[in-house]
């Protein structure tokens, strides 16, 4: 049986997302309020579609994957590659929290774990996804003059953690 009240919190936590920014601001030195969570999964989960197109992997299970790859930077905001060194997030943690009372929670943590795991095509699939979002805010960063997006940019380390071809094309 559905528990209504409890799906209606999780609605609500997410509407959250759109109010987390990212820690790359600090990094890149940019006060870009447009850039939060919920627009990054958004463009991420529409990268991943196509990507898992053109690498024959499930295109559905891709999108999800996308579209709860940062669920639990609800809890625990989001942390940037400097923060990552040295916070400590619980994720498994906060993502139980959240989805073992939903239905369907089964599914949803187990394409969690499997996107996380980065064994599958698919879960590789959406992490390269994810990796062009911010590739493409990059660019958009570097079209403004941002000049740490552009030392970013050159360095190429985004297409160094890339899995597939088309994504590093």
């Amino acid at each position: 049986m559905v528990d209504y009240k409890k799906l209606t919190h999780f609605f609500f936590e997410l509407g959250t997302l759109r109010k987390i920014a990212r820690a790359h601001r600090q990094t890149l030195l940019t006060d870009d309020l447009t850039d939060n969570i919920s627009s990054h999964s958004f463009r991420t989960a529409l990268i991943g579609y196509f990507l898992a197109k053109e690498e024959k992997a499930n295109p559905d299970k891709v999108v999800k994957m996308c579209l709860i790859h940062d669920l639990e930077e609800s809890r625990a905001g989001d942390q940037n590659w400097v923060n990552k060194r040295y916070v400590k997030v619980f994720e498994e943690e906060i993502r139980q929290e959240q989805l073992s009372f939903l239905p369907h929670s089964k599914e949803l943590l187990n394409l969690s774990r499997e996107y996380h795991q980065r064994k599958t095509l698919e879960a590789k699939v959406a992490k390269d996804a994810d990796l062009l979002d911010q590739v493409f805010l990059l660019c958009e960063y570097k079209w403004q003059g941002n000049k740490e997006a552009i030392i970013w940019l050159k360095g190429k380390e985004q297409e160094k953690l890339m899995f597939t071809k088309t994504a590093k094309k």
